[in-house]
């Protein structure tokens, strides 16, 4: 049905004539294509995997403009146009290797360590990398947020235009969760960006034009992207390009230079990760110009069993490909269970590993996350052995990358309890910088009460090396050491030649604040200047949609839907915090906990529909009250639960508040007269939430709850009080 007053442009492109199926259509794509290009630039351009929310907040930016320019003429090549461009400058190699090298030139700062970080010597040099960085990085938000600004004027004008709020809304809310789910079960499918970019093509069709040059235009367009998604999939020489559900594997046989002498080497995002190495006796004696003798059985795999003096039953976290395992088996350990969060390298290291460690009987193979792993398991181990557990990407819209809740205090309590009597957990990290390796061996110091034993493992063919650290028993390994002179002598020259500083002073990770990368807790400089230059982009939006006064014209309402927004973002954040520490970090709990945010607020429709009279200082009383509860709540505690009894229990509490703000929302959205605006006012909102999330690296993570209590608070105050507004509610729904 179509609004009786305002009839829709049809010289716009703006898709079905069916509004409501219009609305769903392109909330489904938005949602889509927004997730699409987070996942696929987080990938080619490394950098973006550990900054993710500089995606969605330019995403955010380009829906709310677009919202608020809702009445500008509306084609799909406007946003075509920019995605063309995008995707051919990540599809022909010379432009993708530039871009890929924004991660190496804004990596210099090094207050954001990443794998593999460039370092400079000169001032001069660096500035210029820097700034090199900073404009590459400028124009992916100009081009990304061209893409979503005619999805925001799409939605904005059909959301404006629909005669039934609530039902629009509604629709609104269930396509943004079937697209969140399109992108996840590709994901779980294993597909690589063609398919992403297909499916995008198949909704985009909705909203050609019907006839003329400009349809002719823009399948040309849509036909050429799909095109080049496939040539920037592709990596030539590759045995294997795997599309796992967190990031790119991509499998070539060792070259010179790349590593440790393997036969296969598996990238993760562009960069080196795991060499598949042959450590077999026979296969070392068969190649001594390869491998120093003296170290045969004496790598950095086969250093934990060789500290027990009866390893019977061993827990590798963080497995890999098989390296670990391999060397476990070498040495007889009867019983191995190997956990590893990334399915598709265990099924990597199923096919191309040479010594085959996951065949082998003893071996139990467990997908899961290591953090979720300690908290439901009850078995006792004689060696625990984190193998290089280096994140090289994180979780959407956090701060957090995969391995960050591992290394907490909270997390070794918990491996400390799952060791047997004289057990003995080893550590490897590849620690880049010293307060790195600090903070590892202060927290093993806090958790054990002994100071660990500690000495770096150089790089070799026997292993990438890093730093190694032992807990546990050191009685009994030390003794297990000095029975093995050649152990002995081995470690010793370590210690000697590769010295670890250790002060025990800096500040160790915790489930409030797991940010095992930064030195102290503070803002890293770089948010700065990606905040600098989203302060540039939008004054550029400005001048060119000719919107001076988009901000400096809002009235009380217009905040009001601001403050919802911010307030929205940061409790969807804290959700998806709260639940890596129960569920862990794995993608899937992720895409689950949005769900439930989406139907909670589904719920929040259906409730203010069928009791429109409920008070909302009564609303906010207690969407404010649970805010403040759940900051003394420690979800952690629920992790010991069975896995459907722990869902209840903390998806409810976690998404509770989302039903309460979904009653304000919907009685205010309801109930004002131009929704476009509004809409657009909510998502610039949720941009500053998605924003405001990085003060977590100096409070916290929980401290969200209390900016997310005073967020709401503002609301109420800016919420406009008039008779009329009320009246107007109850005719939308009548």
């Amino acid at each position: 049905m179509e609004h009786p007053g305002s009839q829709v442009d049809r010289a716009d492109d703006l898709g079905p004539v069916n509004q409501t199926w219009a609305i769903f259509l392109i909330s489904v794509l938005g949602l889509f294509l927004e997730m699409l290009l987070i996942r696929w630039i987080g990938t080619e351009v490394r950098i973006f995997a550990y900054l993710q929310n500089t995606i969605l907040v330019v995403c955010f930016l380009g829906l709310g403009l677009g919202c608020f320019t809702s009445r500008q003429p509306i084609k799909l090549r406007q946003m075509l146009l920019p995605l063309l461009i995008l995707v051919f400058l990540l599809a022909v190699p010379i432009t993708k290797q530039i871009f890929i090298q924004i991660s190496s030139k804004l990596s210099i700062l090094g207050d954001l360590v990443i794998w593999d970080s460039a370092f400079r010597t000169s001032v001069g040099q660096t500035i210029l990398d820097l700034f090199l960085g900073l404009g590459l990085t400028y124009l992916l938000m100009v081009l990304i947020l061209d893409i979503f600004i005619p999805i925001g004027r799409i939605l904005g004008r059909l959301m404006d235009d629909h005669p039934h709020t609530i039902w629009a809304y509604s629709v609104n809310v269930a396509g943004s969760l079937v697209g969140t789910w399109i992108f996840v079960l590709l994901s779980f499918c294993y597909q690589p960006p063609v398919s992403w970019f297909l499916v995008f093509g198949g909704l985009a069709l909705f909203f050609l034009p019907k006839v003329g040059r400009d349809r002719l235009v823009s399948l040309m367009m849509m036909v050429g992207i799909v095109i080049l998604a496939w040539f920037a999939g592709q990596e030539w020489g590759a045995l294997e390009v795997v599309w796992s559900p967190y990031q790119k594997l991509v499998v070539t046989e060792s070259a010179p230079g790349e590593g440790p002498v393997g036969k296969y080497l598996v990238t993760v995002n562009n960069t080196g990760y795991q060499a598949m190495l042959n450590l077999s006796p026979a296969h070392i004696r068969a190649n001594p110009q390869l491998f120093p003798q003296e170290m045969n059985g004496y790598s950095q795999y086969d250093i934990p069993v060789l500290l027990h003096p009866h390893p019977q039953k061993m827990l590798i976290v963080g497995a890999g490909s098989g390296n670990d395992a391999s060397g476990g088996l070498r040495h007889g350990v009867k019983e191995i269970q190997a956990v590893e969060i990334d399915p598709a390298i265990i099924r990597l290291g199923q096919r191309y590993h040479p010594e085959r460690p996951y065949s082998s009987n003893a071996l139990k193979m467990i997908n899961d996350d290591a953090r979720s792993f300690f908290a439901t398991s009850t078995e006792k181990y004689d060696v625990i052995s984190f193998g290089l557990l280096d994140s090289h990407t994180t979780t959407a819209m956090t701060n957090a990358r995969l391995d960050h809740y591992v290394y907490t205090r909270e997390s070794i309590t918990r491996a400390k309890s799952l060791l047997g009597a004289g057990g003995i957990m080893v550590l490897s990290f590849e620690a880049q910088k010293p307060f790195i390796a600090d903070r590892m061996a202060r927290v093993l110091r806090e958790v054990f009460g002994a100071k660990p034993l500690t000495f770096r493992i150089p790089g070799t063919n026997y292993g990438w090396g890093g730093t190694m650290f032992v807990a546990g028993d050191l009685e009994a390994a030390q003794k297990q050491i000095l029975k093995d002179p050649k152990l002995n002598d081995i470690i010793s020259r370590w210690q000697k030649n590769y010295p670890v500083p250790l002060t025990y002073t800096t500040k160790v990770a915790a489930d409030d604040w797991p940010y095992i990368y930064l030195m102290t807790p503070n803002i890293p400089i770089l948010y700065y200047l990606l905040a600098g230059l989203m302060v540039l982009l939008f004054l550029h939006c400005r001048w060119k949609l000719k919107i001076g006064g988009v901000i400096k014209g809002w009235n009380q309402s217009d905040w009001h839907f601001f403050f919802l927004g911010a307030a929205f973002l940061l409790l969807e954040v804290q959700n998806i915090s709260k639940a890596a520490v129960v569920f862990g970090n794995t993608w899937d709990v992720n895409a689950v906990i949005v769900s439930g945010v989406l139907a909670m607020i589904l719920l929040a429709n259906l409730i203010a529909h069928k009791f429109p009279r409920i008070p909302l200082g009564m609303v906010y009383s207690v969407l404010c009250g649970i805010c403040l509860l759940l900051y003394f709540i420690d979800l952690s505690r629920f992790a010991f639960l069975p896995y459907a009894s722990k869902v209840i229990a903390v998806g409810g509490l976690t998404t509770l508040p989302m039903l309460f703000s979904g009653i304000v929302f919907i009685r205010s959205f309801a109930a004002v007269s131009g929704k476009d605006k509004a809409l657009g006012a909510n998502l610039i909102g949720a941009l500053v939430g998605a924003l405001l999330q990085s003060v977590t690296f100096v409070t916290g993570i929980k401290a969200l709850l209390l900016m997310v209590a005073g967020l709401y608070f503002l609301s109420m105050l800016t919420r406009p009080r008039e008779v009329e507004q009320e009246k107007q509610f109850h005719e939308a729904i009548a």
